[in-house]
């Protein structure tokens, strides 16, 4: 079942019953989105369970990757349908060598749990660059802060919320 959140300018107003920080963050920002819980099998490949749960497109269901570029450590969006290119983050960065954060440092960076990274409402502001494919879709789905939760919003507003920058970062 979906939960519908309108553009909210109050941040006195009642917080979504599944609020985390990532949907805190859109809520303070004004930005709608709707929730889309689902049951997290949570094997592995998280964004793929999400999609085939959900019965979604996976090239509309965004993973959130934390890499680092020349030692910065910065969030990777790209469709769970494909792979994050190394060398296309780097370039896309002004950096060198881009390489994948181990799973804890993710979980230390974010504050989420893998599987459930969101580009929003980290622990640390770490910079964002989602794939340009997004901008083929009138919404696109990423994680909402927890396994087993998705949250679904136009591209514009996703750019929007993470200051994010597009770029061909995903390897089909």
């Amino acid at each position: 079942m979906a939960q519908e959140h309108g553009a909210r300018r109050s941040r006195t107003g009642p917080r979504p019953a599944a609020s985390t920080p990532a949907l805190a963050a859109l809520d303070e920002a004004g930005i709608a989105y709707t929730t889309h819980p689902y049951t997290a099998p949570g094997r592995s490949a998280y964004g793929t369970e999400a999609a085939e749960a959900l019965g979604l497109d996976p090239q509309r269901v965004l993973k959130t990757l934390v890499a680092e570029v020349d030692g910065t450590p910065v969030l990777a969006m790209v469709p769970v349908s494909g792979t994050l290119d190394l060398k296309a983050l780097a370039a896309a960065r002004g950096g060198k060598r881009a390489v994948m954060a181990d799973q804890t440092a993710a979980q230390r960076l974010t504050g989420y749990v893998v599987g459930g990274i969101a580009p929003l409402g980290t622990r640390q502001a770490l910079d964002v660059v989602i794939d340009l494919s997004v901008a083929e879709h009138a919404s696109v789905w990423c994680s909402a802060g927890r396994r087993g939760l998705q949250m679904e919003l136009a591209p514009d507003d996703l750019l929007a919320a993470t200051g994010g920058e597009l770029a061909e970062i995903s390897a089909r």
